[in-house]
């Protein structure tokens, strides 16, 4: 019984998606217009309501099925079977590709980079 109550938490599905999507607490917590204190509570919270739940999944880009129904060892299975087109096992669609999540950390880096670079020309033409 314990098992499946920690299964069922949704706080802690939702740190885990929130965490796989690379987004702070304080950027959910804009999204959905709380506080970073509130984000916190809501993830430890192991229900939550239908409406919150919504919102929480749009700022995630999920579906609200899809946090209900995450389960990170399915998620980790899926990917370690991604090569096999054999299998047809219906996993639940979490709607985000890690490998965009990739690029797109990636695309943030070399945004850094870049501000850096101009940054440090800016005090050389200074001078």
């Amino acid at each position: 019984m314990e098992t499946s109550r920690t299964l069922n938490h949704i706080g802690r599905k939702i740190v885990r998606i929130r965490e796989l999507r690379g987004m702070k607490q304080d950027a959910l917590a804009r999204l959905l217009g709380v506080s970073q204190q509130a984000v916190s509570r809501l993830e430890q919270s192991e229900m939550v309501d239908e409406e919150r739940l919504k919102a929480i999944a749009d700022a995630l880009g999920v579906t609200p099925e899809a946090i209900r129904q995450f389960n990170e060892e399915a998620l980790f299975n899926n990917i370690q079977n991604n090569s096999d087109t054999s299998s047809n096992n219906s996993i639940v669609n979490y709607q985000f590709n890690p490998i965009d999540k990739i690029v797109e950390l990636y695309e943030r880096l070399l945004q850094s980079e870049r501000e850096k670079v101009e940054m440090l020309q800016q005090i050389i033409d200074k001078k």
